[in-house]
């Protein structure tokens, strides 16, 4: 769950396909459903040409580390049927939904597997599809 104060940017493309993604998911099928729903309804929406071009949109590639242990991880943000393979996550996993709207330098805590919690924090923002010029993907 990210701080209250972090300021999240989506573009007004990810957030239609996000708010249709979770309306045609069952009730208790993902369990943040309601704390992702709830991030939506206050991030800030902009057009796909006017998105920061350091800000985590859909199908971003992303470097953060996590504060404890200070290792470095890269990662492509995904819908679910894309995100079978080992260099993508969910936009549905807990980590995945977190990063979702942050921006470069940012820090965020998100839920652990095994019930903790960890601090990451997000160092470049590898490839934005709206910065290379796809606002259509």
């Amino acid at each position: 769950m990210k701080a209250r104060n972090t300021r999240i940017v989506l573009t007004s493309r990810d957030f239609d396909r996000l708010e249709a993604l979770l309306a045609a998911l069952p009730a208790n099928s993902f369990p943040g459903k309601a704390a992702f729903e709830a991030e939506l309804e206050r991030a800030e929406i902009v057009e796909p040409d006017q998105i920061p071009p350091n800000v985590v949109t859909m199908n971003s590639t992303v470097r953060f580390t996590i504060a404890d242990s200070g290792k470095e991880f890269s990662l492509t943000l995904a819908y679910p049927k894309d995100a079978g393979h080992a260099d993508r996550v969910s936009v549905l996993a807990p980590v995945g939904s977190a990063l979702l709207g942050l921006a470069v330098g940012d820090e965020l805590e998100w839920p652990t597997p095994g019930g903790g919690r960890a601090t990451v924090r997000v160092i470049d923002v590898v490839y934005q599809p709206e910065r290379a010029g796809e606002l259509h993907r």
